[in-house]
């Protein structure tokens, strides 16, 4: 196994997602990392779907970029397949790439998407991925 395929899977393993598990990708374009698409996809033996599917998620992966729009109202609509106790990793390009997002302004967006900041991690050499999950209803 290379050090690419290994790195990626590791990414993979960082991001929590397991076999047979639907996951939908937001905000592709050509800058994502298609090495970790590639690996995601491995590990859940299936395609990401798209934002045309309409089945219920375990997560969600978003590709955001600074200038991508609104944050608070893609992360609304991030939340529109989700299912009960799935999670959203909005991957943004690191800091000193084109592109990149303010940590901090993610924090301050995310809760009025009803979302909250949990973890970070470097998934690849260019993008990193916030773990954000819904507030629990009281």
């Amino acid at each position: 196994m290379s050090d690419a395929v290994s790195a990626n899977l590791e990414s993979v393993k960082k991001l929590g997602f397991t076999k047979e598990e639907l996951i939908q990708e937001l905000g592709y374009d050509d800058d994502v990392d298609f090495d970790l698409r590639d690996a995601i996809e491995d590990t859940i033996g299936s395609d990401l779907l798209t934002e045309e599917d309409h089945d219920v998620v375990d997560a969600v992966i978003y590709w955001w970029r600074d200038g991508d729009g609104d944050l608070v109202d893609a992360l609304m609509d991030s939340l529109s397949n989700l299912g009960e106790g799935g999670i959203v990793w909005l991957l943004t390009p690191k800091q000193g790439r084109e592109g990149h997002v303010s940590p901090s302004l993610i924090q301050q967006e995310a809760p009025s998407a009803g979302l909250h900041v949990t973890t970070t991690e470097g998934v690849s050499a260019d993008w990193s991925a916030i773990r954000l999950a819904p507030r629990k209803k009281n």
